[in-house]
């Protein structure tokens, strides 16, 4: 991937200073995620884990809307067409889209504003951060559709987020989070004036890009490595991760500055 020349035909995409920005674009109907747009992003994010200058990545939905989810005429409608072995390969083809944005290294930020519900909020809880609007409604909406609350993963990583309880009732009910219990809740990170979004958002990124991003993504891999192990052995893991950081350049700007009382220039290595 040359992230310069990168040019999707699904969904937006900007680069400047190390920064990625993804964004849905399809605002006359909030969104929505196809069968193409699915596949184009579960690419993209794999090929970001193998690229070295993307430091942090920004997924956002154009018109004032993240995403409304599964689009009900060109995915949903289908699906109800379809043969089991069919159906299974499109709901591993999505989980592969979660697994993608879990591994690849960059932080990923989610800039939610207005409808943010089915898929989108699953990329939305997929990322590793997320700043909301006041007007940000999220809403997994499975079963209102006639689906089990289990889809791309929610059942395993919106408890950790929220709490097993509140996960429960919103994976049960369908209904809508609002954005101040997203915030309380522990989903949203923060909650911003709709016309600040993209720029708290980018900020962020721009600050994570320039940190110690080699280490960023030892971080996010134990993020996500250490939810099915011991305590022993998620010492054990740390312990082993952080000493690797520890033969990094990184490491040795942060104490030469430190010393020097300067601030760090980091660079990835």
């Amino acid at each position: 991937m040359n992230p310069e020349t990168f040019a999707p035909k699904h969904f937006g995409w900007h680069y400047a200073d190390r920064v990625a920005t993804i964004t849905l674009n399809r605002p006359e109907r909030k969104n929505p995620l196809t069968f193409d747009s699915y596949a184009e992003l579960r690419d993209t994010f794999r090929d970001l884990a193998l690229d070295q200058t993307v430091k942090a990545v920004v997924i956002t939905g154009a018109g004032g809307n993240f995403s409304s989810g599964g689009d009900v005429h060109e995915i949903i409608g289908p699906l109800t067409e379809m043969a089991m072995p069919e159906l299974l390969a499109f709901t591993r083809m999505t989980g592969d889209l979660v697994k993608a944005i879990r591994r690849c290294p960059q932080p990923v930020i989610a800039a939610i504003d207005g409808i943010c519900a089915g898929a989108g909020a699953i990329l939305a809880m997929a990322s590793d951060l997320r700043i909301a609007t006041p007007r940000t409604k999220t809403a997994f909406l499975f079963t209102r559709v006639g689906l089990a609350g289990a889809d791309m993963g929610a059942c395993a990583i919106l408890p950790r987020i929220i709490g097993q309880g509140r996960a429960a009732e919103l994976l049960f009910t369908g209904r809508v989070m609002t954005a101040d219990e997203g915030e309380r809740w522990g989903f949203h990170n923060r909650i911003v004036k709709t016309e600040a979004l993209m720029e708290e958002a980018r900020a962020l990124a721009a600050g994570l890009a320039a940190g110690p991003t080699f280490a960023h993504g030892i971080t996010k891999t134990q993020l996500d490595m250490e939810w099915a192990v011991s305590l022993d052995v998620a010492i054990e893991m740390e312990a082993q991760a952080q000493a690797i950081c520890m033969q990094t350049q990184d490491f040795r700007r942060a104490f030469e500055a430190f010393a020097a009382k300067q601030t760090p220039v980091f660079e990835g290595d």
